[in-house]
């Protein structure tokens, strides 16, 4: 038995009463068919209605041919039932689904650019264009999409045949047999459609277009209309509040004020990448004197004070001071590090680590003159450490 499509006839209708004619299980939970209904099923890019029927919350709602099957959280034994549309979700969606049928025929009209792909997510769409839109492009398919929006202009939505079909023009054919529903905009757009649309234009309120991106050939375009515009516009004028608060600054200053901070950023990194470089070379110096008096011609040490890169420094440094560095470095991942002094013809760095990894199951390599590597235990990284440099001073 097929169900009758209450919201074919009327979008904006919100509760109905209907008669359960199937039961069954649904991914798990109850569903029942039923002889008509206002749900709208997922389709088309649109999602599912939600809402209630009787007193059980519907989930999902799925069609299966011609039958429109209702997904529960619980449940449902009675034979009559009556029904409840979550109106602002649909409403939601019919704004952002009609927002995409006028944003496509606008790419259409001004450049000629088609969508071939729709998404309707919980809190942006996107649409896909076969070609690159550029920036300029972008405001200007906005603009003329709100427009139109503005213009309150009807939206028609009707079945009609296929010869009454060949005198419409599509932006692009249909993909289903029999009586086809159109859903136009008049001296604007004609569109095979089986969602939910308003009864005019002005419903969408306003559309947004947040991003761009290009992916292979096609450019992705992210939109929001209606009550998302709002939300956003909400949560980004919250957003500049905060940070006018941190910066102690108006909106229209916050730009000045992050370009001051980064620059700030960038002279105080240069200052602490120059002192932490005096301080390595002292600390190497150190070392050298230390390892010297000890009759040793390698540095060994393990630490967690130092990042990779400041490790790397340390060791050439040490290089440069006529010494091998053999480094080991605690952190998320723990490193070896090795380097022997300019001039001297050994010891080879990238086979000592390659071969002393291989024997703690971890990987590395490099040249003869400095080499590193992973050690994936940080128990055993004093191990590597000191065979590494055993090795180095043979």
């Amino acid at each position: 038995m097929s169900t009758e499509r209450l919201y074919f006839i009327d979008p904006y209708l919100t509760g109905f009463s209907a008669r359960i004619v199937a039961r069954s299980e649904r991914a798990g939970r109850p569903a029942v068919l039923l002889d008509r209904s206002a749900f709208y099923p997922e389709g088309g890019g649109q999602p599912a209605d939600h809402g209630i029927l009787n007193e059980v919350r519907v989930l999902d709602v799925q069609a299966e041919g011609e039958q429109i099957w209702h997904h529960l959280e619980g449940p449902l034994d009675d034979e009559l039932v009556q029904g409840q549309i979550d109106w602002p979700r649909r409403f939601d969606h019919m704004q952002q689904h009609h927002g995409q049928h006028l944003l496509s025929a606008a790419f259409e009209e001004l450049f000629g650019l088609r969508t071939v792909a729709f998404h309707l997510g919980s809190e942006s769409a996107t649409i896909d264009l076969a070609g690159d839109a550029a920036e300029s492009e972008l405001l200007a398919a906005e603009s003329r999409t709100n427009e139109v929006i503005w213009e309150d202009r009807p939206v028609l939505a009707r079945f009609v045949s296929r010869e009454e079909l060949a005198g419409i023009p599509l932006r692009k054919p249909p993909v289903v047999e029999g009586l086809i529903r159109v859903v136009s905009v008049p001296d604007f757009d004609h569109s095979a459609c089986g969602g939910t649309h308003p009864r005019t234009t002005g419903a969408v309120g306003l559309l947004y277009l947040r991003r761009r991106e290009r992916r292979g050939g096609e450019t992705r375009v992210e939109f929001v209309c209606g009550g998302r515009v709002l939300r956003d516009l909400r949560g980004r004028g919250a957003l500049l509040a905060r940070l006018g608060t941190l910066f102690t600054a108006g909106v229209e200053d916050l730009e000045s004020a992050v370009t001051r901070l980064r620059e700030n950023e960038e002279a105080g990194r240069k200052r602490l990448a120059h002192v932490t470089e005096r301080l390595l070379r002292y600390e190497a110096r150190e070392l050298v004197i230390a390892a010297s008096a000890s009759a040793s011609s390698v540095v060994r040490i393990v630490r967690d004070d130092l990042t990779l890169d400041e490790a790397r420094l340390l060791a050439r440094f040490i290089g440069e001071d006529n010494c091998i560095a053999v480094i080991g470095v605690k952190g998320e991942k723990c490193q070896l590090v090795m380097a022997r002094p300019s001039g001297a013809e050994r010891p080879d760095c990238g086979r000592i680590v390659r071969e002393v990894l291989q024997r703690f199951g971890g990987r590395g390599g490099g040249q003869p003159m400095a080499a590193q590597g992973g050690v994936p235990d940080a128990g055993l990284l004093k191990n590597a450490v000191d065979a590494a440099a055993e090795l180095a001073g043979e």
